[in-house]
């Protein structure tokens, strides 16, 4: 029907079945007003994407402007539809009776809160409509038809009129329920944030946590975020959420959960445990997910095993200087037999990979990177004492403490990690939604909180960084607004500290180990330095490697820094989106760039006693002023 006619959608539940829903068809929006019913929105809607009701078909604006022409006519159903007030305060004012439903058992209350028309839900209010009136196909309140829809706004203002967002409807769904099933995450932070409780379960015992392990990534981090029980079961058929997620071969939220604490043991009502579905829903993936957790759960129980992830930051460091040492104290053999050292080298090999399946967590992975450029810098330290001893000494230890020091700072100190406490998030929340600036521009829907000015969020950290440049897997944690300038530094005397390196190998090779390439040819003269000293060859290597890598970042950063003032998430952000502007912009045109002199200055803090006063700002504190403020476009760094 034009107006009041329902349609059914299919929602499959965890249970295996699907159960009816049925959705009023919005006025005016042709297929949309269906495609919306079958809740197909994106997954931010609302305030997150344009307005629903400015998406209006248009090949049908000049029929509704004849219609709207005539709305003396109209009855006080299609006037409140359409939302014209004053031919609504004509009909009550003659004697309608706003709590009264129509012929499909629908309030007003119920068609201008769907409709989001905020003045026409004001007035009906004010003549005593009933909040919390139940009504459709599905005894559903006005809230629940808002939700549905998608309708921030609207539902902000039910809530603040006194609606109960803990009413069920017909299906049994609650406000937080129809949230996640239709997949509005605005509305769902909203409602935890007003203190909606989070394991509410509906009339089939299903928590909010077990229809979000089924749909999109970001409900689940958000409810398990919000304390939400991992551990929960239905009542039918005793599912937990990761059953549900499994089920629903949502590998995402399967991951999230299992990070959360989630039981891959716990069986369910036909005893079947997460992995036993994962083999039903034939998924190899989460089946090789779900076994690898449970072997790792049993490990991690061993007193060896709580002791390597103790300690794992030195046991990785000492497994990777042993590694190394070992490979290249084979390779420096004084045995002509390329068998023995080929043997000997295969053992080094197995040891690593039995240690990397025995011990491997991913807390020790990531620290590969980090703990194998420590340990080539151990062994060029080691390198310089034992063979390097009798060049310059003052400047190379100069050199190598400094490396090592700013090494230390980088990772020890905090990269602006932006902090809140729960009360907080739940007042940004509220405050922001109420605003309308519930926006991922300036509101992470990660960590549930307002971004400062030139924050990101790190998915590796899980955590908004301020001033944000990248995540490094050479310190194993992010470079952001407090730590960069030490970052930079390492990278500087890491080059250097190479430099030292091919120095000292030339000065050795010069003296010990005698040359003629220009006569045998260049492959003579590696076979003659192998022959010489694989030990130093295998120095020299790591040394080009790592200065190779570094001086490239270096440049990087130090460009980036001196000429326009901004990180690399920053620059990578502006070439992005300047390719969507109609018109060029040169990215030295913007407010962090005071130029060459002045921007070293203020990255690195240089006073030079007194010649120079830089700003010291704290980036964890800086929001911005509005919403648009940079070339025009909303937060277009």
């Amino acid at each position: 029907k034009q107006w009041g006619g329902t349609r059914k959608i299919r929602l499959l539940d965890c249970h295996g079945h699907g159960g009816h829903s049925h959705v009023p068809a919005v006025h005016g929006f042709g297929d949309h007003g269906s495609r919306m019913a079958h809740g197909f929105m994106p997954a931010f809607h609302g305030q997150f994407s344009p307005r629903a009701d400015q998406m209006i078909d248009l090949t049908q604006q000049p029929k509704k402007r004849s219609d709207m022409d005539d709305s003396s006519s109209w009855d006080i159903v299609k006037a409140t539809q359409f939302g014209i007030l004053d031919r609504c305060k004509e009909l009550v004012e003659a004697g309608y009776d706003v709590r009264q439903p129509d012929k499909e058992n629908v309030s007003l209350l119920h068609w201008a809160a769907i409709n989001n028309h905020a003045e026409v839900v004001k007035y009906y209010i004010s003549k005593g409509a009933v909040i919390d009136q139940l009504g459709g196909d599905l005894n559903s309140t006005p809230l629940h038809w808002a939700i549905r829809q998608g309708h921030l706004a609207m539902v902000i203002q039910l809530l603040r009129y006194g609606a109960d967002p803990s009413v069920a409807d017909g299906e049994g769904y609650r406000s937080l329920h129809l949230a996640i099933l239709f997949q509005h995450m605005p509305i769902a932070a909203y409602l935890m944030a007003k203190g909606q409780e989070v394991d509410l379960p509906d009339s089939n015992g299903q928590t909010p946590l077990m229809l979000a392990a089924q749909k999109i990534i970001g409900y689940v981090s958000l409810k398990v975020m919000c304390n939400a029980s991992v551990s929960a079961v239905d009542k039918v058929n005793r599912n937990s959420p990761l059953h549900c997620a499994v089920l629903a071969g949502n590998v995402d939220a399967a991951h999230i959960l299992l990070e959360a604490g989630a039981s891959v043991d716990a069986e369910n009502a036909n005893g079947h445990s997460p992995i036993d579905l994962a083999h039903q829903v034939h998924s190899p993936l989460l089946v090789h997910m779900l076994n690898h957790v449970k072997q790792e759960r049993i490990r991690s129980k061993s007193r060896c095993q709580r002791l390597v992830n103790r300690y794992r930051v030195c046991v990785q460091f000492m497994f990777c200087v042993a590694v190394l040492g070992s490979v290249g104290a084979i390779a420096d053999l004084s045995s002509e037999s390329w068998l023995l050292k080929g043997v000997l080298l295969a053992c080094v090999m197995a040891v690593v990979n039995l240690a990397q399946r025995q011990l491997a967590s991913p807390a020790l992975q990531s620290l590969v990177p980090a703990t194998t450029l420590m340990a080539s810098v151990f062994w060029m330290l080691v390198t310089w004492c034992l063979c390097f001893l009798a060049t310059v000494q003052v400047l190379f230890t100069f050199n190598a403490t400094a490396l090592l020091y700013y090494y230390l700072r980088s990772c020890r100190t905090d990269p602006g990690i932006v902090k809140a406490t729960e009360e907080e998030k739940k007042l940004n929340v509220v405050l922001l939604a109420e605003a309308g600036c519930l926006d991922p521009r300036i509101f992470c829907t990660s960590c549930m909180m307002k971004k400062p000015m030139r924050a990101s969020h790190c998915f590796s950290c899980d955590a908004c960084v301020a001033k944000q440049d990248h995540h490094s897997v050479w310190i194993n944690g992010c470079i952001g607004a407090r730590n960069h300038h030490f970052f930079v530094l390492f990278l500087l005397y890491l080059c250097l500290m190479g430099a030292w390196m091919f120095y000292g190998c030339l000065t050795y090779w010069s003296k010990h180990c005698p040359l003629h390439y220009q006569e045998e040819g260049v492959w003579a003269a590696i076979s003659a330095l192998v022959g010489c000293s694989s030990w130093v060859l295998g120095v020299f290597c790591l040394a080009f490697f790592h200065t190779a890598w570094a001086s490239i970042l270096l440049v990087i950063q130090l460009y980036q820094i001196a000429f326009y003032g901004l990180t690399n998430a920053e620059m990578s952000n502006l070439m992005l989106r300047q390719r969507k502007l109609p018109q060029s912009i040169s990215l030295r045109q913007n407010p962090y760039n005071l130029g060459v002199v002045r921007n070293l200055v203020s990255f690195f803090q240089l006073r030079c006693c007194g010649l120079f006063k830089p700003a010291t700002v704290d980036w964890t504190q800086q929001y911005p002023p509005g919403r648009d403020h940079m070339f025009g476009q909303p937060d277009i760094v």
